[in-house]
């Protein structure tokens, strides 16, 4: 049997969890503590629960994940950090849940002008150039660490720069909005920006002209432009793991996919193009319109699918199979927006809710894990966990003591086969733009806002938070009353309560 443990017990014996590690890395199955394993985190963007073939997606092809699902551990109670982009990547870098993080939810700053309009006013609210990150913790350690995806938490010249955060090297967006498009005019490179030559500037979110046909495929060119943000983006990727195969390393890959706007290169869509009934998306919900949506929206998920497979391809063509340990997630739920059929694809699965709700489509998220050697393929595990496990997880696989406070668990007993020896949450807390969620044990608790009465649910009985049982426990109520009190400190930049209503941007 695991037991729960609060943050503050967690803080106090995290040194001791170092000796179990040794113990778990000591058995025959194990390789030997000081060769520390490369670490590759790939980070989708809005792929919800239920997009996977592994997490029982029928229409839309995902081989390679389903097959990394088959060679490592799939996990069924994994939870983002947050139901939108920036929180959620916040959490997952520095440790702390959303009660104690800085960045609590998506911030514009529109302080400082037209952000929509304006292409020079890059980046969102950057987190302090103090803030210590898994990156920082494993540069210190010895590894070689690069960023390259879409970042949102500091646009250039900010405190909150990658390069300012543990990674040595950062290649992508900057901005989410920026991330909006997939043929920008420009990615970065550290702090040099890399120009996207034949890539003309349009603004991402534009309705289809009330003049042209709908049916006319060449009225949407003018929302493609010659180069793939995503391609470039992996071959920088590929470069990084090719360039460091003799050194430790760590790659945190956050590819936009399937973020919309809808824009995929045709060898992609051709593979959906007449699979499904279709009515051209026109702009009515933000982005960018496209003549087949259904199409584009799948062939955005089959191309994340297929990048994962050039990873994995890499990683054995170099030897560096066994010698590397893969995570595979994503950052919230599936979006309503931007032409996206949620309810074709059944995109959330069984799950209530979808992007920005704290219902569990908001933040319950696929993870896999493939490590050879260490991870028994084919494994599924029930253990609860979040973003904020990752920072102690990966701090304890190398052998340091982690020298911040964390709201997270080590999972790495579960990883390595040894679930009664997995120490648990207490309870797992979310806040998002005035929502609040708890998870403690089997019960869910949410307050839609702070004027509004706690829902409850029993995610074992009801997974799909279909029955209110708040007024029949009245008891357990209390108990998460009492969490959404203490699990968090309050914040000037995100209160719960908010005097006038705080510009954000819920879709980046």
């Amino acid at each position: 049997m695991s037991r729960k443990i609060n943050r503050r017990e967690f803080i106090k014996t995290a040194g001791s969890g170092l000796l179990t590690l040794g113990a778990l890395l000591s058995t025959s199955r194990c390789r030997a503590s000081q060769e520390r394993p490369n670490i590759i985190f790939i980070l989708a963007d809005d792929l919800g629960y239920g997009e996977l073939g592994c997490y029982r997606q029928s229409k839309i092809k995902t081989p390679h994940l389903d097959r990394m699902a088959q060679e490592g551990m799939k996990f069924t109670q994994h939870y983002s950090g947050s139901a939108v982009c920036a929180p959620a990547r916040c959490t997952l870098l520095t440790g702390l849940h959303t009660g104690h993080a800085y960045i609590r939810d998506n911030d514009e700053m529109r302080e400082r002008g037209d952000v929509w309009h304006d292409p020079n006013l890059e980046g969102q609210r950057p987190i302090p150039e103090d803030t210590i990150t898994i990156a920082t913790l494993l540069q210190r350690a010895g590894y070689h660490t690069a960023a390259i995806g879409k970042w949102g938490l500091g646009g250039p010249d900010s405190p909150g720069h990658p390069n300012k955060h543990g990674f040595d090297l950062f290649f992508g967006y900057l901005c989410q909005r920026v991330a909006h498009n997939y043929y920008p005019t420009h990615l970065w490179k550290n702090n040099q920006k890399y120009i996207l030559e034949g890539n003309e500037y349009f603004f991402p979110h534009q309705k289809f002209p009330p003049d042209k046909d709908p049916y006319d495929p060449q009225a949407y060119q003018a929302y493609r432009g010659k180069i793939y943000s995503v391609d470039v983006m992996m071959e920088e990727a590929l470069h990084f793991i090719e360039e460091n195969k003799s050194h430790p390393f760590f790659l945190y890959l956050a590819l936009p996919l399937p973020h919309v706007a809808l824009q995929v290169p045709d060898d992609s869509l051709q593979e959906y193009q007449g699979q499904f009934p279709e009515t051209p998306y026109l702009g009515e919900k933000g982005y960018l319109p496209h003549p087949t949506p259904r199409a584009a929206y799948a062939a955005m998920i089959s191309r994340l699918d297929r990048e994962v497979g050039r990873v994995m391809n890499l990683l054995k063509k170099l030897g560096l199979e066994e010698k590397t340990l893969v995570i595979f997630t994503s950052d919230n739920g599936p979006t309503y927006a931007g032409g996206v059929d949620y309810e074709f694809f059944n995109s959330a699965g069984p799950l209530r809710g979808l992007k920005g709700s704290l219902y569990e489509g908001g933040i319950r998220v696929p993870l896999l894990v493939k490590w050879p050697g260490q991870v028994k393929p084919g494994t599924v595990s029930d253990h609860v966990s979040a973003f904020w496990d990752f920072l102690p997880t990966f701090i304890e696989i190398i052998g340091r003591p982690t020298p911040v406070e964390t709201d997270g668990i080590s999972m790495l007993p579960t990883w390595l086969g040894h679930p009664e020896k997995q120490i648990t949450h207490e309870y797992l807390y979310w806040e998002l733009h005035g929502q609040q969620a708890v998870r403690w044990g089997d019960w869910k608790g949410i307050r839609r806002s702070p004027e509004k009465e706690i829902e409850l649910y029993n995610l074992r009985t009801d997974i799909s938070e279909a029955h209110n049982l708040a007024n029949q426990h009245p008891e357990i109520v209390a108990k998460i009353q009492e969490i959404m009190s203490t699990a968090r400190t309050e914040s000037e930049l995100f209160p719960l309560i908010r005097k006038k209503a705080k510009p954000s941007s819920k879709n980046s």
